[in-house]
């Protein structure tokens, strides 16, 4: 049988409250294919058309629990190629609330040495923010059911900074400057979203000619709670089957796998287990992510690790 979300959560709640408080932004454990929902800047930088899709099942067998879906396409422009541009939409889904998050992703790339750039990201966009408790049972049903939000139009606008090279990246930015309102799935009311920094980096290693090693870390940071902290372990053989480990610091931990089907084509699969008090009531966590690549050149080249 199912259980409610809501009465799982509370539970956590005394064990774990400030840290859920400070998860308002849909978290993702494929970041290193996701990049550009968390770093405007990455749009444009692997040098070619990318489109996207994410599928993400948070807390499988607890009723309301998140859901999250993402679709993304960019691309460098221009002859100089310095220019890219990318539009990402994310539906993001959790108890009797639901967002729509639509943004314009914007970056200028410029040389640092022969093997090295910096880009430089804006985004600005909307969401579309919605309220229903007749979704669900509550605990507080005379005061949560006065608040009902229909596609509540919230303006959005971030930055980035991205270093990158064949090799390695590092990444600092705010997604969204403005504070809003957002649903509190521990009080069943509307709370005050708080700012975000991410920090996202990697470097990958050849262990020989058919293996590939990379560690990367994503850390996110709330104001006002303390830092949440990815990192992962992924490896790379023959250039068309990914395998990988990922701890989210004192949440849950991950395998992930992903196989280049064609030069065009990946597919890419990750689990969570819980590490807290909610492996009590769910199986995990799951996301899928399908990545197509549109190449200018007609040559393979090596599949780019992140």
């Amino acid at each position: 049988m199912k259980k409610h979300i809501y009465i799982a959560i509370l539970i956590v709640s005394a064990f774990n409250l400030s840290r859920l408080n400070a998860q308002q932004d849909p978290q993702f454990t494929q970041y290193t294919y996701n990049t550009m929902s968390v770093n405007s800047a990455y749009a444009g930088t692997r040098g070619h058309l990318t489109v996207l899709g994410l599928h993400r099942s948070q807390w499988v067998g607890l009723e309301g629990a998140p859901r999250t879906q993402t679709l993304s396409i960019d691309s460098p422009i221009g002859k100089s190629r310095r220019v890219g541009l990318g539009l990402s939409v994310v539906n993001d889904e959790i108890g009797p609330s639901e967002e729509v998050f639509m943004d314009l992703n914007f970056s200028y790339t410029i040389p640092l040495t022969e093997s090295s750039k910096v880009s430089f990201g804006l985004k600005g966009g909307f969401r579309l923010f919605s309220l229903d408790f007749s979704k669900g049972r509550i605990r507080n049903p005379d005061q949560a059911f006065g608040q009902v939000v229909n596609n509540r139009f919230l303006p959005t606008a971030g930055a980035g900074i991205y270093f990158h090279s064949k090799k390695k990246y590092l990444g600092v930015s705010i997604p969204n400057f403005f504070k809003s309102d957002h649903y509190n799935d521990l009080k069943d009311s509307l709370a005050e979203e708080r700012l975000h920094i991410f920090i996202i980096g990697g470097w990958v290693f050849d262990l020989s000619e058919n293996i590939k090693f990379k560690p990367a870390f994503l850390v996110k940071h709330v104001e006002g709670a303390p830092l949440s902290v990815d990192l992962s372990a992924n490896f790379m053989f023959l250039e068309r089957f990914r395998a990988g480990v990922s701890y989210r610091w004192d949440d849950s931990f991950s395998g992930l796998v992903g196989f280049q089907v064609s030069k065009n084509l990946l597919i890419g699969y990750s689990y969570d287990y819980t590490t807290t008090e909610l492996q009590q009531f769910t199986s995990g966590s799951h996301e899928i992510t399908v990545r197509f690549e549109v190449f200018r050149d007609k040559i393979l080249k090596s599949p780019r690790f992140f």
